[in-house]
């Protein structure tokens, strides 16, 4: 039956916003100075006429969703820009009334095609591939979700029952969903607090001694300071994936650096998640590194709490690559394979035991991922596309309503702070950071939560 709060988009804007790193960040052999974010303005409208603005904003991430060997970078952060301003002028045109997870759902099914008409435009070897595609229509996503609570007087992520959605999950997912809604995969009140993943990209400095170009920006320049200045408690690293030894000693690095600057703070514990950023050639790389790591550093394998995705995210071409060894030992998440259900399923086949879900794949994808993780008793985590501002808080906000996320990535912080000043006057508690953790216990307004 339809419901009253359904809404239609009536208008939408779209802009974009240079964002200057003000150190460099290196993953996976590319190395990032700057990003472009989208933000989309949205207005929408109730059946009985009811009118709320609503807002979304995620960097572009080209670098990430669209590593190219055919063409360049800037083409391929203009064509997913392209593709945001496509998008964006068709959700105008959908005149029927829905849930947000349905405009969306409805939205994606444009995707493909546009993605090659974009391309094609440009004059470009490849058309866009579906990541890339799901990062350029994230700030809509979010927009479409933000206007749905505030134009109904509510949090939005307490709109995802039977009461609101139309469908039930099995439309969205599989017949194991049937009469099952995302209330069921969903927190009422968001988490209180969550821990800062602390990013330890391939170039950051560990000591005042590993800086070779001081910033002097009054932030901290090396890890070490990061520690002091913020009472950290996870960090998360970058690794190299094809040289096993400066891998594993790069773990131990980092290892006695923290171990030192918590003796100072009196911190017993701490966690440590890994990205190989897909370089591994096969999972008995990630074994042999694991073995390595226990034999020459047992705390630092102990404090290991899970592994993103190892090897290349094509999972069909790369099918042989098995993650059963390693998911022993440590859970193993999905990242850039994850880009709708049947890539979960194929990820679970071959092993993987967690999901990461991140809001710059739309919180629609992400909520579908989060209800289908918990389904199956994967491993949970919230992860970043150094995402500054707004951004920054869409992704808070989902991790806050998650149940059994307990953690968040958070590096816009040490790579382009100039983007979160704003904000942060706000909301010091999700950038101001004191202990390690970030308040998310503010994040309940009307739409998405801020």
């Amino acid at each position: 039956m339809p419901k009253a709060s359904d809404i239609r988009v009536v208008e939408a804007e779209i802009s974009f916003e240079p964002c200057t790193f003000r150190s460099p960040l290196k993953f996976g052999g590319r190395t990032m100075e700057h990003s472009t974010l989208i933000n989309v303005t949205v207005s929408v409208e109730t059946r009985g006429k009811k009118h709320a603005v609503g807002f979304g904003s995620m960097p572009a991430g080209n670098i990430w969703a669209w590593p190219s060997t055919q063409v360049s970078p800037e083409q391929t952060e203009q064509a997913m820009l392209d593709f945001a301003q496509e998008v964006v002028d068709i959700a105008t045109t959908f005149d029927t009334y829905e849930h947000p997870l349905d405009l969306v759902y409805d939205l994606s099914g444009e995707y493909d095609h546009l993605g090659k008409v974009v391309a094609k435009k440009l004059g470009m070897e490849e058309s866009m591939p579906r990541l890339a595609a799901l990062v350029a229509a994230s700030p809509l996503d979010a927009a479409i979700h933000d206007a749905f609570g505030r134009v109904n007087l509510q949090n939005s992520y307490n709109m995802l029952s039977k009461q609101y959605m139309n469908r039930d999950l099995s439309e969205y997912l599989d017949k194991d969903f049937a009469g099952e809604y995302l209330d069921k995969y969903t927190l009422r009140q968001p988490t209180p607090t969550l821990g800062l993943y602390h990013l330890v990209g391939a170039l950051d400095a560990l000591t005042p001694a590993d800086v070779e170009k001081p910033i002097k920006d009054g932030l901290p320049e090396s890890l070490d300071a990061w520690i002091a200045a913020e009472g950290l408690t996870h960090f998360k690293i970058k690794l190299n994936g094809e040289e096993l030894g400066w891998d594993v000693n790069r773990v131990l690095s980092v290892e006695k650096v923290v171990v030192e600057a918590q003796q100072k703070k009196k911190v017993a514990n701490w966690n440590y998640s890994l990205d190989f950023n897909e370089k591994c050639p096969n999972v008995d790389y990630v074994l042999d590194f694991l073995k390595k790591v226990k034999e020459q550093a047992p705390s630092a394998y102990d404090r290991i709490q899970y592994i993103e995705q190892p090897t290349h995210r094509d999972l069909k071409a790369s099918s042989e690559n098995k993650m059963h060894a390693a998911a022993k030992l440590k859970p193993v998440v999905i990242d850039e394979s994850l880009i709708d259900y049947d890539a979960l399923l194929m990820a679970r086949d071959l092993g993987y035991s967690g999901v990461a879900l991140k809001a710059c794949k739309g919180h629609s994808e992400a909520l579908f991922a989060a209800a289908a993780a918990q389904k199956f008793g994967m491993f949970l985590c919230v992860q970043d596309l150094t995402c500054p501002g707004a951004a920054f808080l869409h992704s808070a906000s989902l991790a806050a309503r998650v149940p059994g996320v307990s953690t968040i990535e958070g590096n816009a912080r040490q790579y382009c702070p100039s983007a979160n000043r704003k904000l942060a006057r706000t909301f010091p508690g999700l950038f101001d950071i004191k202990d390690g953790t970030i308040n998310t216990s503010v994040l309940t307004a009307d739409g998405l939560g801020w």
